[in-house]
């Protein structure tokens, strides 16, 4: 059984313009562990497979995996140093400036860059083999990175 609970009011870079999801600017994106199993959590085109876990397999999609690797086209692309890997309750966050994907565990910049994906992305997460994980897309347990901030609508003046 799989259980994801899901808040989704997203956040974009604080830099003019305005974000919809799909994105152009990705935000702060903040994970809650509560039950480690196979998990991930990034960025990734309108093309993905979402049936194809783990994510990261081929170019639509850049994801951080459980096991601290960062994928994107089948090749690991980062991975977060082995005294740096999730736990139970730990806090995951990403930021993503349409460029470069970077990653947090419990508010601390773990200076663990990816990038490579193209075109208009959108955040995913997926969990498999009983993960139970909480996503924040605004209200962040931690102060996110200066810059970033929750996405805000497009909205139509008519």
């Amino acid at each position: 059984q799989t259980v994801l609970r899901l808040s989704c009011i997203p956040c974009q870079r604080d830099q003019g313009g305005s974000g919809h999801i799909p994105l152009k600017e990705m935000p702060t994106v903040q994970l809650d562990t509560h039950h480690m199993g196979v998990w991930g959590i990034g960025v990734a085109t309108q093309k993905v497979n979402l049936n194809q876990v783990p994510l990261g397999r081929d170019t639509n999609s850049l994801v951080l995996r459980h096991d601290g690797s960062v994928y994107h086209n089948n090749e690991e692309k980062n991975r977060l140093p082995a005294n740096s890997l999730p736990q139970e309750g730990d806090i995951v966050g990403i930021t993503y400036d349409h460029v470069e994907m970077n990653l947090y565990l419990n508010g601390k910049n773990m200076h663990c860059p990816a990038s490579g994906i193209r075109g208009t992305v959108y955040p995913v997460v997926y969990v498999d083999d009983s993960a139970i994980l909480d996503c924040q897309f605004s209200d962040f347990y931690h102060t996110p990175p200066q810059g970033f901030e929750k996405i805000l609508f497009e909205q139509q003046i008519f």
